[in-house]
């Protein structure tokens, strides 16, 4: 399949002439037909001296809907599982080939491309006043394995259609208008979530440990990035940090990975806060030995005591006092892996969440305590309990919500306020500019599975939303 795309969009003959047979004049024209027709060409009202574009009838909003789904579609053969799924992991040539993708899109679309030393890739829209700080949006694009097409995917892809549809309509940005592609949201490589994004908000101490992490094959973080062409003679990754008045605002759409939205038959989630994650890397180690050689009383099973701490978490995690608090083990390792083994060491990866930082501590402080108890009890060793992120929960701001909502609004579509038990990239862009998240519905509430579904009305209230947002912010 050939997945080249192309965009053109020319005026009729009939435009053409009026734009180029009026003199421009720096006097308001309302009564004036060449700016009527301005007007009902492009949807906004216009003053050619001032440069005021106010976006007040959105129906003029155009999403190529057809497009964008042949977008989505072809950007998932980039994958390393066959379709359904999309398996598309950090730095491997399928992530090269999709990122070059993205970037053809982003240079159709009339967007100027740069990218940061480690893989961020932004595509900017000037505005008319660009000394003003820009307002931002953009998602991911990496897939953990055998995933699905929409994740992240929505939020790059839709924000590109989104700028197409506002130049379609004719509006002019005042600030200057930024897609972001964030590097690796997803910790399926390295271990770490929203690494991009971390490192636009300023981690320090994540910039130092990139130097020294390395995957599962052995091979460095530096050693990856420069394979696919990124930190060529480059280890100094504080140069991907932001400045905290960098952009004026953040939005970024995304399907809500819960079934709320499509069981409550609402269009458009209106994110208020993103909770709180923490990862956990757990460690026991027992004896061992021939699974029929040592009589149960006499075992040091650190399978079991693995076990064990996953009822616990479950446990902790229903009684925490809030309905957000959330835990799962995601990864459970036990070795050697023979089914006639008995299991002498265990590891666990833990995913502990709330909205509320109070109530995931809690909980966490309670799995510790139950994991130096089982560990007593059953005569093995807790080799390793490390706590390997703890972030804080992101508040969205005011300004952007409002915005949000009267473009939903405006386009005549309901919507619900929402928090977001999932993170994203959003989470570490609000340390450095006020942010928001627009939530459209997905099948089932399904994500991270090849079932992963947005409908394309869907879709393109999303794009619209997304848009329109865009626009209110950029002229403030």
């Amino acid at each position: 399949m050939s997945w080249k795309f192309f965009v053109s969009h020319s005026l009729p003959l009939f435009f053409l002439f009026f734009f180029y047979s009026f003199p421009l004049i720096s006097t308001k024209h309302n009564d004036d037909p060449t700016f009527k027709t301005m007007h009902d060409f492009s949807g906004y009202p216009v003053d050619e001296s001032s440069h005021t574009f106010t976006p007040s009838n959105s129906i003029s909003l155009s999403v190529d809907i057809q497009a964008l789904q042949k977008q989505i579609d072809e950007l998932s053969t980039f994958s390393d599982t066959p379709a359904p799924s999309v398996t598309r992991i950090l730095y491997t040539e399928n992530d090269v080939l999709a990122r070059r993708y993205v970037k053809n899109l982003m240079g159709l679309a009339g967007l100027s491309v740069t990218e940061d030393v480690v893989g961020n890739i932004f595509g900017r829209w000037d505005g008319y006043e660009p000394k003003l700080t820009a307002v931002a949006t953009g998602s991911h694009i990496d897939a953990i394995p055998y995933s699905g097409k929409y994740d992240g995917v929505v939020g790059v892809l839709g924000a590109i259609e989104a700028i197409n549809a506002l130049k379609r309509s004719g509006f002019k940005p005042k600030r200057s208008l930024e897609i972001i592609l964030f590097t690796s949201e997803e910790p399926t490589r390295f271990g770490i979530s929203c690494l991009g994004s971390r490192l636009l908000a300023g981690s320090e101490a994540l910039a130092e440990a990139l130097k020294a992490t390395v995957d599962g094959q052995n091979i460095s973080f530096l050693e990856a990035a420069r394979s696919a062409g990124y930190a060529r003679d480059e280890d100094d990754l504080s140069r991907v940090f932001l400045k905290n008045d960098s952009y004026s605002a953040f939005v970024e759409l995304h399907i809500e990975q819960a079934p709320i939205l499509e069981e409550e038959g609402i269009s458009i989630g209106v994110v208020t806060n993103i909770a709180a994650p923490a990862s956990i890397k757990v460690d026991f180690e027992g004896n061992g030995g021939h699974a029929g050689g040592v009589l149960m009383p006499d075992r040091n099973d650190a399978g079991l005591a693995a076990a064990e701490l996953m009822l616990a978490i479950e446990k902790h995690a229903t009684e925490s006092g809030s309905l957000d608090t959330v835990g799962t083990v995601g990864i459970l390792e036990l070795y050697p892996g023979a089914i006639n083994s008995i299991p002498s060491k265990a590891h666990l990866e833990i995913d502990v969440r709330d909205i509320e930082e109070s109530f995931r501590n809690a909980v966490i402080n309670k799995i510790h305590k139950a994991a130096k108890s089982i560990a007593k009890k059953r005569k093995v060793t807790l080799s390793e309990f490390k706590i390997i992120n703890q972030d804080p929960p992101a508040h969205s701001n005011g300004s952007v919500i409002k915005a949000v909502v009267d473009a939903s609004d405006e386009l005549n579509l309901t919507y619900k306020y929402m928090i977001s038990r999932a993170y994203h990239d959003s989470l570490f862009m609000a340390r450095i500019a006020p942010m928001g998240m627009i939530f459209i519905p997905c099948y089932k509430g399904y994500s991270h599975k090849p079932e992963e579904y947005a409908s394309p009305q869907d879709l393109e209230n999303g794009v619209k939303v997304l848009a329109l947002t865009l626009a209110k912010l950029s002229l403030r």
